[in-house]
């Protein structure tokens, strides 16, 4: 693998990789503000409302979010895929019909998430956040799911028109009115509805504000009246449910075994183990700042790239992106490292515990953020089944683990088996998608 200054070098006469970096640093710089107010909110949230609070506030979140994603149909991986094909291809017509379709079932699957939050949030209460009176709190946090009720699409049509960056300006904005409220709470005095009430308008602001900029989008891109294209325009949606399908059944199964784990920790502990869970992996989870922006401009480029079946080109990007990606990971990693147990103090002094957990998540988030195109490429290649059965056999394993290690050795071995989980799916899932690409290239 090359240098990292022999990349940098290579980025200045490489085009698309250019555009690339450009769309990633603008979106990265706008994120990175929203990080400083995230950060900030997640102090004073911590502070203001203790571990077990804080905790609370993290398991209604999550199980809001798993919700949803048991649901949703990654809408915005449907729009890339085929839309950006079609618009690619001057079928204009044809692309309006399937982002029409995208939002519409994305809108529905919103009210029916919302739905199945307000009728289990009884069973939520007792099961998850095991504290008495919290069921309202679920069903309060679920009215963003409304609000976000055309979000995956949005993000969808940004990426395909090359306007993802805009997203960046929505974030900092929902991150500013976060931080307010929560301020004048610690300030003024407030608990954990105050602080949901905070998380709750930023959802709201992200998801209406996506829409509304995508919207302006679709517009100029497809014209004002695109919403009118009649779906009898795509002959077959067969294809096209197929990948649905697909990319539900496999987001759904990586909410479960990788991104619901808090979840899983105030299953299987308490509350206060959940909240020290989510302080270290909040503070882990500082490496998307970079991955996401690199992640929402990349994918359309591989897409474009598979296309037109430009396989050494495409080797080419993949190298370079993982190059960067690698040298980001590995300082921030080594930052972590060293700096770990202070940023936890900033939390609270308890917070300082979480330290062992936050080294445990660090290796299996680093190693997937470095490989972060692993699944996208599946996508476009064709191959959306197959992440759908790596993740279900290391998820099982995973949760087969958890049920007897996290008992006996608490919230540590969940952040262990995370990073087993990550190390094991990405791995296969980024060796798969090389080996198809050596496959493709010889064919031709």
């Amino acid at each position: 693998m090359s240098s990292l200054n022999e990349i940098f070098s290579a980025l200045k006469q490489d085009a698309l990789l250019g555009k690339v970096v450009r769309n990633s640093a603008h979106l990265f710089s706008s994120n990175s503000l929203s990080l400083v107010l995230s950060f900030l909110m997640g102090i004073m949230s911590a502070q203001l409302l203790g571990v077990a609070g804080f905790g609370l506030v993290g398991l209604v979140m999550g199980y809001t979010s798993t919700v949803n994603s048991l649901l949703s149909f990654r809408m915005s991986e449907l729009v890339v895929r085929y839309a950006g094909e079609y618009i690619e291809r001057g079928e204009k017509v044809k692309a309006s019909v399937l982002i029409k379709g995208a939002g519409l079932a994305e809108a529905f699957v919103s009210v029916l998430a919302f739905a199945l939050v307000v009728l289990t949030s009884g069973l939520a209460s007792q099961y998850i956040s095991k504290t008495p009176n919290t069921a309202w709190m679920f069903i309060a946090f679920a009215v963003g799911l409304l609000a976000n009720f055309n979000y995956e699409t949005s993000i969808g049509v940004l990426q395909i028109t090359d306007k993802i960056r805009m997203q960046g300006t929505i974030n900092l904005i929902h991150g500013i009115v976060g931080v307010l409220v929560i301020a004048g709470a610690f300030i003024w005095g407030g608990g954990v509805a105050i602080v949901l009430l905070a998380y709750l308008l930023g959802k709201m602001i992200l998801g209406l504000g996506v829409f509304l900029v995508a919207q302006t989008q679709l517009n100029r891109i497809l014209g004002a009246g695109w919403w009118k294209a009649p779906f009898a325009s795509i002959s077959s949606y067969r294809e096209l449910a197929r990948f649905a399908l697909n990319s539900n059944i496999s987001a759904t199964i990586i909410k479960i075994f990788r991104e619901s784990e808090i979840l899983w920790v105030g299953l299987l502990l308490n509350t206060t183990a959940a909240g020290y869970y989510k302080a270290a992996y909040t503070i882990v989870g500082l490496l998307a700042v970079a991955a996401d922006p690199l992640i929402a401009t990349v994918y359309p480029e591989l897409n474009r790239l598979i296309m037109q079946k430009a396989w050494p080109r495409l080797r080419d990007v993949l190298r370079k992106v993982t190059t960067l990606a690698f040298g980001y990971n590995l300082v921030q990693a080594l930052g972590f490292l060293l700096f770990g147990r202070w940023i936890l103090w900033l939390y609270g002094k308890q917070y300082v515990d979480a330290y062992p957990a936050l080294i445990a998540l660090l290796v299996g988030l680093a190693f997937n953020y470095t490989l972060f195109w692993n699944r996208p490429l599946l996508l476009s290649l064709g191959l959306s089944e197959y992440p759908i059965k790596v993740t279900l056999i290391v998820g099982l394993i995973k949760i087969a683990l958890a049920f007897v290690l996290v008992p006996k050795f608490g919230y540590v071995a969940a952040g262990a088996l995370l990073s087993f989980y990550y190390i094991a799916s990405v791995g296969v899932m980024a060796w798969r998608g090389l080996r198809e690409i050596r496959y493709q290239e010889q064919k031709t």
